[in-house]
């Protein structure tokens, strides 16, 4: 039964790109220590990193932020044009500013992980991204949403209603404005079960998981308003 399991689910495959070669091998040490973890590949600099990337599209890339030849935004920014890329990106960092985690999540990244954090965070990120979430490591949702309002574009985006409701339109721009489900039910003068009736409607429609990827999806669509109407 377990050789039939392990078929069934191959480890996934994780490629590690930072430029300390001892903080690389460390790292691969601890995650190959992990069952369902196997490390594919190493890069040095961001431009190996975007190269073997491509070249072999793993389950996962930590990409640390600062690296020669191309920091991991620039690394990001190359992979996203890459087009139809399914590997998830994790940024491993020893510090960043908040207006870079924005960035990182626009360009695609799924979660950020501080350098200082305990293996079994990183671990927990790994898996989280890999079923469709974002871990943001110490930052909240609030407060990225709240950045990401501040950032979003407001001429040139020509909206969709993706057959939304105007209510649920009402919902979204509330989220993008990071209002929680009480201050949304509260100024909408509706029930909290309805604001969780409706997010589930709209995730639907949408096809996202959570706030902060359904945040990035109004951004990004045009959907999001200068303030919840």
């Amino acid at each position: 039964m377990a050789a039939t399991a392990a078929a069934a689910n191959p480890p996934l495959r994780v490629v590690i790109a930072d430029d300390h070669r001892m903080f690389r091998e460390s790292l691969r040490n601890l995650l190959e220590m992990e069952a369902d973890l196997t490390v594919v590949g190493e890069a040095g600099d961001g431009d190996a990193a975007v190269k073997l990337t491509r070249g072999i599209a793993p389950d996962v890339l930590l990409l640390d932020l600062a690296m020669p030849t191309m920091s991991g935004l620039e690394a990001l920014a190359a992979l996203k044009h890459s087009g139809a890329l399914d590997t998830r990106i994790i940024l491993l960092t020893a510090a960043i500013e908040k207006s870079e985690i924005v960035q990182a999540l626009q360009l695609g990244a799924r979660g950020l992980v501080l350098k200082e954090s305990a293996t079994a965070l990183l671990l927990d990120a790994i898996h989280a991204v890999m079923h469709g979430q974002y871990w943001v490591g110490r930052e909240t949702v609030a407060d990225l949403l709240e950045a990401l309002r501040r950032q979003a574009p407001t001429e040139g985006v020509k909206p969709r209603d993706f057959g939304l409701t105007p209510r649920e339109l009402q919902i979204i721009r509330a989220i993008v404005a990071a209002y929680g489900n009480k201050e949304i039910a509260e100024k909408f003068a509706i029930s909290e079960k309805t604001v969780k009736h409706h997010l589930t409607n709209i995730f639907d429609k949408l096809g996202v998981s959570n706030r902060l990827e359904l945040a990035l999806f109004a951004l990004h669509h045009g959907l999001d308003g200068t303030k919840p109407t």
